[in-house]
């Protein structure tokens, strides 16, 4: 048989086997799915296998802190170089945890933005690659809908409508959410994000990459009312956030406390990280309380990696308290990267019978209002 040229994805995609084609249309009607998510974004490569009916049956994930520390920061080059050799061999591990073949994959979900792009790109096209070979449908998952819908994943999930805040080292966001795919922007950072301003204290005060929980560790011994920070924006009305100012006040706390040459003392540096600490948490608090009275809803997300945070925790348990409210957030585990979170947003996704053909595209910025909603009832 004489094929016509393949000059782009939808020529590829009108011959795929019969098979593959059978599957992508069974999909759309499916009500029980076992879900393959892989996730490549930033700095750790996460998969896991979800079941629409039994929930996670295993997750895998590994850390590229050590491979980064050295330079303070994330190298894109490295991680996406980290994630060809990792990923692989974790897929293999996942599936003999969950006791599972490829064969009884139902589809494959993968982070396809905001986020790196070099290694988007790995976690893409081995996605789609592994879609073609087992005759199943894959989709595209936006990287911050995975965290905003992490909590899903514990026992006593959220109902919609809700509010969430989406705070980790790139994004600090106040959404309404209607359903999944029902997105509104309330408010965002208009400069650094919440994350961005911990690992920067982090640096300032000469803790590890990443700084975020180095300096909440060394807060816990330290003494906020020592220093004033301020609460960014919190005087003037709105939602939206801005950290930039409170890390120039932070790099002008050390220096006034350096100015006579002596480093920084092991007290007043615990002093400095949890008056930040503090600062940012009040002033996540403050958003977060305004958002709930605007909206007039009753319950509260808070998800990404600056969630695992306790005295915000805290904060917004005592907030929601006072507000007959109740704030909800994924364990530990589920608040840092993962691929749990992707093969849960995935699968929602693919029930609905959403599903692209096999071109690979992935996006470093993605807006999340540009997520179109479920027309299923939104899992």
């Amino acid at each position: 048989m004489i094929y016509p040229p393949i000059t782009n994805c939808k020529a590829l995609f009108s011959l795929l086997t019969p098979c593959f084609r059978m599957r992508l249309r069974q999909g759309r009607q499916c009500k029980h799915m076992r879900i393959l998510g892989i996730e490549t974004s930033c700095d750790e490569t996460g998969v896991a296998i979800y079941d629409s009916e039994r929930g996670l049956l295993a997750d895998r994930l590994y850390s590229q802190v050590a491979l980064h520390a050295a330079y303070g920061g994330v190298v894109p080059e490295l991680a996406s170089r980290d994630h060809i050799r990792k990923t692989l061999p974790m897929i293999d591990q996942t599936l003999a945890m969950a006791k599972l073949e490829g064969s009884d994959i139902d589809g494959v979900a993968y982070t396809a933005g905001p986020g790196l792009v070099g290694a988007l790109m790995v976690g893409a096209a081995i996605a789609r690659s592994l879609a073609y070979a087992w005759s199943v449908p894959a989709v595209a998952v936006h990287h911050m809908e995975g965290h905003l819908l992490a909590p899903m994943l514990e026992p006593d999930p959220p109902q919609f409508p809700l509010v969430a805040l989406l705070v980790s080292g790139g994004h600090t966001q106040l959404v309404r959410v209607e359903g999944i795919g029902r997105y509104q922007l309330l408010g965002e950072s208009l400069d650094d994000a919440a994350g961005e301003a911990f690992d920067k204290t982090a640096k300032m005060l000469g803790l590890p990459y990443p700084g975020g929980p180095h300096v909440a560790r060394l807060a816990i011994r330290g003494n906020p009312g020592r220093y004033q920070f301020p609460r960014p924006m919190t005087k003037r009305p709105g939602l939206d956030f801005s950290f930039s100012g409170l890390k120039t006040f932070t790099l002008n706390t050390i220096a006034s406390e350096t100015r006579q040459g002596a480093p920084l003392d092991d007290q007043t540096r615990a002093d400095i990280a949890a008056a930040f600490e503090e600062a940012v948490v009040d002033t996540l608090a403050l958003k977060c309380r305004r958002a709930l009275r605007q909206t007039g809803l009753t319950q509260l997300v808070i998800a990404g990696g600056v969630s695992a945070n306790v005295q915000l925790r805290q904060k917004l348990e005592a907030m929601c308290a006072q507000l007959d409210c109740r704030v909800y957030y994924a364990r530990p585990q589920f608040c840092t990267d993962n691929g749990a979170m992707i093969a849960y947003a995935g699968c929602q996704r693919l029930l609905a019978g959403e599903c692209q053909d096999l071109g690979i595209e992935v996006r470093g910025r993605w807006p999340l209002e540009e997520l179109g909603a479920l027309d299923r009832g939104n899992g």
